[in-house]
């Protein structure tokens, strides 16, 4: 499970000098399990990083990436160029979408999917008149990434640190309340504002469920003065939900939403933000419409986007789409058997096929997380609480596969205090 050398990978968000010579070196995967190089196995309670919603393994998927590498593996999409799997994959996205008109700038991945939201954002208020609305406004425990913009946006105050200046005029209010929302519109000035974030479901800062009439109270607010709603649906999406982009779940209507890792299921990195024809009509409009000059190296990358179609394809002819809001209850009711223990303080969940347990001040997640491991299960550690999200392949058995290794990994932590 563990190596002795003194690896030169450095890993994100690891604690390098413990990691260098103790990895885990995952080497195969098969729908909701993987594999180590030393042959043990282990249920993916996590989906990777949340995002192998088909499962590992997928044949499908990796026949159709290789059948695109051997006809054109990568080509820019800077100024006219385009290819086929991106034209495809952008009018499938664009009527999967719940706006009108939608338009798809493509990217790596979440993090600059977020960077080219935000400053979409702030472009969009420049092109129609009113360059002023340079205000963004986030919420408590959201993640958005880690780049540029993304760290500046952080609901997690442990990411805003140790940077030095961050991106200016940025906002962060309750998670959970429209009141505080509205509060801090007023103080800034709506006229000031140009867009609010919001994950229907907080992911990485915890699980969190938003209260009921939470995101139509955000949605409505937006409506009455203008801001644009940006909905970070890069965990969300794509069945995690229950539906393409999780949003759906609201009788809302976001101006943009920012995907990724379900859409390839974390076969090949690609991001990407759905416009509205709101905010992509400037930019639209005519010839010699201004230029949004921003973009990856390898947006609208072929292979990536040839990934997708498939794994879109297995997720609807498998039916895996609606599996997380069928499946909700399920997984929320098995780590409800949880709450009880000691060393949990709560349990989140019930929308969509991902849970989180909080746990008592002092304990800490890394040590749940790794005595879960040492029974067969993978769980994310977060910062107060281990979160669960496995595939949408899996089944009721396996959520009482985690419980069981979580519960246990807790009874042995308790032991030891």
């Amino acid at each position: 499970m563990t190596n002795d050398r003194d690896s030169r990978l450095w890993h994100p968000f690891a604690d390098m000098g413990g990691v260098r010579s103790n990895e885990l070196v995952i080497d195969r995967g098969d729908d909701v399990w993987v594999w180590d190089t030393e042959g043990r196995r282990f249920l993916d309670a996590t989906a990777a990083l949340w995002y192998s919603n088909v499962g590992h393994g997928r044949r499908e998927i990796a026949d159709a990436v290789a059948t695109q590498m051997a006809r054109l593996e990568a080509y820019s999409a800077f100024g006219d160029f385009a290819n086929r799997p991106a034209l495809e994959l952008a009018e499938r996205l664009a009527g999967l979408a719940p706006m009108a008109g939608a338009r798809v700038f493509f990217g790596s991945g979440g993090g600059d999917g977020i960077d080219t939201a935000a400053k979409l954002s702030r472009r969009y208020w420049l092109e129609t008149g009113q360059p002023e609305r340079d205000h963004l406004i986030v919420r408590t425990h959201a993640y958005h990434g880690t780049h540029g913009y993304g760290t500046s946006l952080a609901g997690i105050p442990a990411n805003r640190q140790s940077w030095g200046p961050l991106v200016p005029d940025v906002s962060v209010v309750e998670w959970d309340s429209v009141d505080a929302l509205r509060a801090e519109v007023a103080r800034v000035g709506a006229d000031r504002v140009a867009a609010v974030f919001v994950e229907p479901v907080i992911g990485a800062g915890g699980v969190y469920p938003p209260p009921e009439g939470y995101v139509e109270g955000v949605a409505a607010l937006c409506r009455e003065t203008g801001i644009l709603f940006v909905c970070d649906s890069v965990i969300a999406g794509f069945g995690r939900l229950g539906t393409w982009f999780g949003i759906e779940r609201w009788d809302v209507e976001p101006d943009l939403i920012v995907f990724a890792k379900g859409v390839t299921s974390g076969y090949l990195p690609l991001g990407g933000v759905v416009a509205s024809g709101r905010v992509a009509e400037p930019f639209f409009a005519a010839p010699g419409a201004p230029m949004f000059r921003h973009g990856a190296t390898y947006a609208a990358h072929p292979t990536c986007c040839a990934a997708a179609m498939a794994n879109l394809d297995l997720l609807e002819r498998d039916d895996l789409i609606g599996r997380g809001r069928t499946l909700e209850g399920d997984l929320l009711a098995a780590m409800r058997r949880l709450a009880g223990h000691d060393l949990v303080a709560e349990v989140r969940g019930g929308c969509g096929l991902l849970a989180a347990a909080e746990l008592r001040p002092g304990v800490h997640p890394q040590q749940v997380a790794m005595a879960a491991r040492a029974g067969g299960v993978l769980v994310r550690p977060l910062p107060t609480a281990i979160a669960v999200s496995p595939p949408l392949t899996a089944t009721p058995e396996h959520f009482d596969l985690i419980v069981e290794a979580v519960s246990a990994a807790l009874d042995e932590l308790a032991a030891r205090v």
